[in-house]
């Protein structure tokens, strides 16, 4: 395993990082701790989590596995992602930008029937309420990484920064980041937490990965540049990049994608037939080079520069096995300029506003 540091700081991580979410839902609980502890005996210290995932479910039974070897781990959780109002409180009115990159509103997750308004979003009330009750499920009575799930419109950054900063000072948070915030976003906060003397978001989780490159043109440099370790989500696009799907076939039952209605919203972005071709010329890549898709891509996300590690769930131990093997992996200058020609087919170069 090889372990990489986090942006400019001393916390040291290991470049595979354990995904969750889909314990207790996709995957039941005998076999959600399987997975974990043998993640555990192969060198993962870093592991992933949010309050979201299955209301709280992952977290107890990722507190579970983790009896006994927490110190020796970096645990990450994440709070503030946007909710399903319980119906008792009405219409729920999301805020959020409305422009080319996001042309509708925000999807909230299912969240039960007690969700009320301040039950999301990063607020004072809602993040310091969050870490309690996160800290309790995972029986623990410290984060390593607390991180804003997503942007909240409705809640100016410089609260949310204050009431992160006062989890630090108290030794409940060692460490804070944001996840899906864009580079504006991240921009801000570090100009916020510089002004105001707070600590600083030093690690973002943005998705990544073959299909998905845009956080090359202005994410991650901003990142190289301010110090900010990155924990790419999604380095398989949703296991897209598996192979295992076939153009004009419904989703293979039991797999993300065929996770009702939740499971398509999330992934339907790369449910189109240039994604199935760009997936066959991948494919195709790492077959003349010996190595199975799924490792190739995830070597690929591990051998660009500026990334701290990879969030990469599993849903049998097997999977999770194959899925380890792309640490050792390098790839060559050939391989990436194969890459680079099957992304530049997707998204052809054009102008760009900035030199």
């Amino acid at each position: 395993m090889e372990y990489r540091k986090v942006g400019r700081t001393g916390l040291k991580v290991s470049s595979f990082c354990l995904g969750t979410m889909m314990f207790g839902r996709q995957v039941d609980e005998p076999e959600s701790l399987r997975i974990i502890r043998r993640a555990i005996d192969n060198g993962v210290t870093f592991i992933d989590t949010a309050d979201m995932y299955d209301n709280g479910g992952t977290e107890k039974i990722l507190g579970k596995a983790i009896k006994g070897s927490r110190d020796s781990l970096v645990l990450a959780s994440k709070a503030g992602h946007l909710r399903r109002l319980a119906p008792k409180y009405g219409e729920q009115t999301v805020a959020g930008p409305r422009d080319l990159a996001r042309p509708r509103p925000f999807h909230s997750w299912p969240g039960g029937d007690e969700v009320g308004p301040n039950d999301m979003g990063l607020s004072r009330k809602h993040m310091l309420q969050a870490v309690e009750r996160i800290l309790t499920r995972l029986g623990t009575d410290y984060l390593d990484i607390y991180y804003a799930h997503m942007p909240d419109y409705d809640t100016p950054l410089d609260e949310t920064l204050r009431a992160m900063d006062d989890l630090v000072r108290q030794g409940k948070v060692r460490y804070l980041g944001c996840s899906n915030f864009r580079a504006f976003q991240l921009c801000k906060a570090l100009w916020l937490s510089d002004k105001h003397n707070l600590a600083r978001w030093d690690i973002i989780q943005p998705p990544f990965n073959l299909l998905a490159r845009d956080i090359e043109y202005e994410l991650l440099p901003l990142c190289l540049e301010e110090g900010i370790g990155v924990a790419v989500f999604s380095p398989m696009a949703a296991g897209f990049l598996s192979g295992k799907y076939e153009k004009g076939r419904p989703p293979i039952e039991g797999r993300r994608f065929s996770m009702a209605k939740q499971g398509f919203r999330y992934n339907e972005k790369y449910w189109t037939d240039l994604d199935f071709d760009a997936v066959t010329r991948l494919q195709q890549i790492a077959a003349d080079h010996g190595k199975s898709l799924p490792q190739f891509a995830l070597a690929w996300v591990l051998n660009k520069k500026g990334i701290t590690s990879i969030v990469c769930g599993a849903t049998s131990v097997e999977q999770l096995e194959q899925n380890m093997g792309a640490v050792d992996l390098r790839l060559s200058q050939e391989e990436l300029e194969a890459c680079d020609e099957v992304w530049h087919s997707l998204h052809p170069p054009r102008l760009f506003y900035g030199r």
